[in-house]
């Protein structure tokens, strides 16, 4: 009880009634993730893949909040004030790579009937494949999905409700744990689904609120807020140079290039989020999943950018005050969600609207620690030894995800070292999402791609992104520059416009790339071709024979991608 005595004793500013909501709410979703998901003799099948029992909807919604963590809700709001709509392409560039997803991968993952993506690529390349993959995803669960995430969201309660670090890392980690690690997949998915209807719902008062109290200021249509918004502030789409006469790090080019190659490793190649997919019910449902997951990821621009863009003009308009930066003096953007909701939500609600981002936090690491379970169980534990029980491998499992859980809590105090949060989170991949990405890509498109050359680009590519990354430190550059060092707003060798080359990360990760498709074609002509009946069951007869077939209705797949681009299509027309 002292946990909770904490959590309602932990600002004057907030009435009992908010933490008495967040508490209700954690017990509740906790309560009900057991209750849906735990068996005491439960298979790994059910455990890990639900026993391949998801429709399309809990697909869907379990894809879309596994993502969607509270470095998205205050990330997005925060860079919606400083740099506009441009950051939402994060978001709509996603239902591409969903597309791929649906139409191009998923077919081998779900025909194939592979428990995980590592053993995808062992019956593709090689055992060594499936074991780096491993590691890369256990890697990038805790490094990025489960410790960044925690630590985003302790900032926030901590100036939201005053609610010390320690111990929203504690609480939230202690209930998340505790229904991820009894009921398995099907408890995560089946939560994700109530927290996505939260999450959504919290984000739209928000946004509905914030504009709504626009005309207190003076802003009453749209023209006088397209006049009080920054320069560029609404636009999608932004030019190659900017005004400074360097190259823009959200461009449209940096967009189109970049982003692809952090999505086809985030939502094609990691086992957190193709994970649901895995346990479709079938082929269809799998599918038409990750799109439904397509259409949601278009509502966060509007309800999740757009509130940073309307705070803004409230900012200026002196509504409301921002904190500020102690080391540069601007102002902290990233106190743009919490500073909102303390101004537009009645006390009552705003421990709903804190609910729902312990719900944005609780779905994205129950996610990554139920990947994390799988992939140690059958990628690593079952290999070593085959012949482990079906419930000793649940069993471990279950201690994965405690021990994971743990190691992510202690990695998520260090992350006051990341400087801006939500784009560390996309900077960390481009070291091995390059290697991964065209490891993926050609093994599903080319038949003629083999193992060795599959292997030499994972470690060649990747060794190659560790370098770039150390290399573009702020702190390694004033470690061996006095330059750097005098140089308060250095921001790396490689990216810094003054003492670097000013390349944005979003364009190293094309240049990563085409290092890594030169390795993976040069050595698999180099190298003898693979057994050509085993490869034609993991690969493509041609690029675009995903698209034979009779077309079965509005339900199919291929149709559904046809809207989902042409939705996305005429909204990124509709905001240039």
């Amino acid at each position: 009880m002292s946990i909770f005595s904490n959590l309602l004793a932990a600002s004057s500013s907030v009435a009992w009634i908010d933490p008495t909501v967040i508490a209700v709410y954690l017990i509740g979703i906790t309560a009900f993730g057991i209750w849906i998901g735990y068996r005491r003799n439960t298979s790994s099948q059910q455990y890990f893949l639900a026993n391949k029992s998801l429709g399309w909807f809990t697909v869907g919604a379990a894809v879309f909040t596994s993502n969607i963590s509270t470095i998205h809700l205050v990330g997005l709001a925060a860079s919606g004030a400083e740099n506009g709509m441009v950051i939402g392409n994060f978001e709509w560039m996603a239902c591409f790579t969903l597309m791929a997803l649906a139409l191009v991968f998923a077919p081998f993952y779900i025909n194939s009937k592979v428990s995980t993506l590592p053993e995808f690529m062992e019956r593709r390349y090689c055992p060594q494949a499936r074991t780096f993959l491993a590691v890369i995803g256990l890697l990038g669960a805790l490094l990025i999905h489960i410790g960044i995430s925690l630590f985003a969201a302790a900032k926030v309660f901590e100036s939201f409700l005053g609610v010390p670090m320690v111990w929203t890392i504690v609480v939230l980690s202690l209930f998340t744990v505790t229904y991820t690690a009894l009921g398995g997949l099907k408890a995560v998915v089946m939560t994700e689904n109530i927290q996505v209807c939260l999450l959504l719902g919290g984000a739209t008062l928000v946004t509905v609120l914030g504009i709504k109290a626009l005309p207190g200021v003076g802003v009453a249509d749209v023209a006088s807020f397209k006049a009080a918004v920054a320069p560029g502030q609404l636009n999608m789409l932004q030019p190659i140079i900017n005004a400074e006469g360097h190259l823009n790090e959200f461009s449209w080019l940096s967009v189109l290039l970049g982003y692809p190659i952090l999505g086809i490793w985030y939502w094609c190649a990691d086992q957190t989020h193709v994970q649901r997919v895995l346990g479709a019910k079938s082929l269809k449902d799998g599918q038409n999943g990750a799109l439904f997951a397509g259409f949601l990821k278009i509502t966060p621009v509007f309800l999740m950018v757009l509130p940073g863009v309307v705070g803004y003009v409230l900012w200026q308009k002196g509504a409301i005050h921002l904190g500020v930066v102690e080391s540069t003096g601007k102002p902290d953007y990233n106190t743009m969600l919490p500073t909102l909701i303390n101004y537009l939500i009645p006390v009552g609600l705003r421990g709903l609207l804190a609910a729902g981002m312990a719900a944005a936090l609780m779905s994205c690491m129950a996610a990554a620690l139920n990947s994390c379970a799988t992939l140690v169980s059958l990628d690593i534990v079952k290999r070593i030894r085959p012949d482990t029980s079906d419930q000793r491998t649940v069993v471990i499992g279950r201690i994965t995800t405690g021990v994971i859980m743990v190691l992510a809590m202690l990695w998520s105090t260090q992350g006051e070292q990341f400087g801006t949060i939500f784009k560390a989170i996309n900077k960390i991949p481009m070291t091995f999402a390059p290697a991964v990405t065209t490891v993926f890509v050609l093994g599903l498109l080319w038949k003629r791609g083999t193992k060795q050359a599959a292997m030499a680009t994972l470690y060649i590519g990747s060794l190659i992104g560790i370098i770039y990354f150390v290399a573009d430190l702020p702190s390694v550059g004033r470690m061996v520059s006095d330059a750097a060092k005098a140089h308060k707003d250095f921001s790396g060798f490689v990216s810094d416009t003054t003492l670097g080359l000013g390349v944005p990360f979003m364009l190293v990760g094309p240049l990563l790339v085409v290092f890594c498709v030169a390795i993976y074609v040069v050595t698999s002509l180099m190298t003898p071709p693979m057994p050509a009946e085993e490869v034609a069951k993991v690969c493509w007869d041609h690029p675009l024979a995903f698209l034979r077939g009779r077309v079965t209705g509005a339900s199919d797949p291929r149709m559904v991608t046809l809207i989902l681009l042409a939705v996305v299509g005429v909204l990124y027309i509709w905001l240039h």
